[in-house]
């Protein structure tokens, strides 16, 4: 068996139309970059298609929270990376970390923690993860020594001296 990545990373390029007047990216659009990077992310390493299990099962995730810090603008044709990890979970939501950035990783740009319902479609109630699920977030699991929000931005600010 193979061991499975707990931290995933991917690229994106910044794009004009989600930019605002200043050239940085708009506030709103940093949630649908790192969104989009974490499911293709976990398509890619996990093979964890979020729509066909929609589709197919009826199950699925919705967003149930989601908290973000905006550290250095991201800015437009910008290159950047796109890294997340599942910090958490329980037997019906999942909880992670994804981190927006610059293109060689000196430069951290955002950080967001996002909070996901397993969720049956058909019967539109929470749902309880398949042991298999179970399974494969105990293997992928990455956890944080933070236990709030707050205190992990602490923790990924560079401190000034």
């Amino acid at each position: 068996m193979t061991t499975l990545p707990k931290t995933l990373e991917s690229k994106a390029k910044i794009r004009f139309q989600h930019c605002d007047p200043f050239n940085h990216l708009n506030n709103a659009e940093y949630i649908n970059y790192m969104i989009n990077a974490r499911e293709d992310q976990i398509i890619n390493h996990y093979n964890l298609d979020l729509f066909k299990m929609a589709q197919t099962q009826g199950i699925s995730w919705v967003v149930g929270t989601n908290q973000i810090a905006y550290l250095k603008p991201a800015l437009l044709m910008e290159d950047v990376i796109i890294d997340s990890q599942l910090h958490a979970f329980t037997e019906n939501q999942l909880h992670v970390e994804i981190r927006m950035w610059n293109h060689n990783k000196t430069e951290l740009k955002s950080v967001m923690w996002s909070s996901f319902v397993h969720f049956n479609l058909l019967k539109q109630k929470r749902w309880n993860h398949t042991p298999e699920l179970m399974e494969l977030f105990s293997s992928i699991l990455n956890p944080l020594e933070a236990n709030t929000f707050n205190e992990r931005i602490l923790q990924l600010k560079p401190q000034k001296v």
